[in-house]
């Protein structure tokens, strides 16, 4: 909703401002099909890669901070539009699976627009549960519902 690009650039920017997250790179940006709830416009996503001194659960506060700052509020639509979505994905080679966090991210593997772009990082990343590189699970990835394209 609203300045797609911009808000995505300024949640990137107010999470790595301080000195707790540290942008070490980041993908091409795309614009990219709904999936789910596919009665809206196309969504901005890209995948940034930070180097962090907070833990998970800390660095989920943050980010949850962030959105709301955005004007994100928590009655909208599940998977519908919203100001900003930001995710954790994946937090070195960690699992965990709690209530209000789990790592990996459990849809990320069935994502054209995660998965793309991290192996815009680095197609050699290890899925900690899969134990298989994200360029595998982009290649095996039915995406035919999933168009993505670069954003210009």
């Amino acid at each position: 909703m609203g300045s797609k690009l911009d808000n995505c650039r300024k949640g990137i920017s107010a999470l790595t401002s301080g000195d707790n997250c540290r942008l070490i790179d980041q993908s091409l940006v795309y614009r990219t099909e709904p999936v789910d709830f596919k009665d809206q416009d196309w969504f901005v996503n890209y995948v940034v890669k930070i180097e962090t001194t907070l833990d998970p659960f800390s660095l989920l506060d943050t980010v949850k901070s962030i959105e709301r700052s955005a004007g994100r509020t928590a009655d909208g639509i599940r998977f519908g539009p919203r100001v900003l979505d930001l995710d954790i994905i994946l937090y070195e080679a960690m699992v965990l699976d709690t209530s209000n966090l789990v790592i990996p991210h459990p849809r990320m593997h069935k994502r054209h627009f995660v998965l793309k772009p991290i192996c815009d990082i680095d197609p050699d990343i290890i899925h900690p549960v899969f134990n298989t590189t994200m360029q595998s699970l982009l290649e095996d990835l039915d995406a035919t519902d999933q168009r993505i394209s670069e954003y210009k």
